[in-house]
């Protein structure tokens, strides 16, 4: 491939490079997006302020998010910054590049396993394309939808058998919303009122939620979710559903949140 023919970035782009050559004046990157085209990070756009030494902040082999600066198709100049780039799209580029990744690797267990050709599998991706943004958002919503999500791509019977076996390995995202239940009741069965309530307020739903005596008063309740708002809906009516039945047994209740969590899909 030429490079007049190769495709170039955009100016105001956001790309990952690898720093290839590092010299007095700033430093030489390949572009991992495109092929490892060349571009050149100058000095004054590594960071704020006088750069005394380029190698404190990069490193040759290290890959860095960068942002197009300039690009010349006929001479094949690319000029990046370092500096321009916030922290928010870095963090956003990478995850990125590793949602491409990922689905990458998907996708090359569908071909072997579906027993497909290059080209069919192009086709493949052309229709998961017309529905999701990433071939991995796929994925992880089959996983968490069922396999009926993408009926619409008419997909063939054995790719959807590939599809749905390589989805199975996934580890769905999720989140923990949790906080401290102070329950007191001072009925002489009072201990279990407090018990039975907590257990039929959370009756059907064990598997998302996990309720942990921590001593009297005290009662932790966790609830997972796919998102928070999910998570939320499910906490709402079971601490509506406590607190009713507490009071109504001349008791008391109170709730603390305590910091949620958040996992990441894998």
């Amino acid at each position: 491939m030429t490079v007049e023919s190769q495709e170039m970035p955009e100016i105001g782009e956001i790309v990952v490079a690898t720093i290839a050559k590092m010299t007095d004046h700033g430093v030489y990157v390949s572009l991992d997006e495109y092929n490892g085209l060349q571009g050149f990070l100058h000095i004054s756009e590594i960071a704020p302020g006088w750069v005394r030494s380029i190698s404190k902040f990069v490193r040759e082999g290290e890959k860095k998010v960068l942002l197009v600066k300039k690009v010349n198709p006929n001479r094949s100049e690319i000029d990046l910054s370092l500096k321009q780039v916030s922290k928010e799209q870095q963090k956003k580029k990478l995850l990125e590049v590793k949602r491409i990744e990922k689905g990458k690797t998907l996708l090359d267990a569908v071909k072997e396993s579906s027993g497909i050709t290059d080209k069919e599998l192009e086709k493949i991706e052309d229709a998961i394309f017309t529905k999701y943004d990433f071939v991995y958002d796929m994925f992880l919503e089959v996983v968490t939808k069922g396999i009926s999500v993408i009926d619409e791509l008419k997909l063939p019977k054995k790719v959807l058998a590939a599809i749905e076996e390589a989805s199975a390995k996934i580890k769905p995202p999720s989140v923990e919303i949790r906080g401290i239940c102070e329950l007191t009741c001072n009925q002489s069965n009072g201990i279990e009122v407090i018990k039975n309530t907590i257990l039929d307020s959370i009756a059907g739903q064990e598997s998302n939620i996990t309720v942990t005596y921590i001593g009297a008063p005290k009662y932790r309740i966790s609830v997972r979710g796919q998102d928070f708002k999910t998570a939320e809906k499910t906490l709402k009516p079971i601490l509506e559903k406590i607190q009713k039945t507490i009071e109504k047994n001349n008791g008391t209740f109170s709730f603390t949140r305590e910091e949620s969590k958040k996992t990441r899909e894998g």
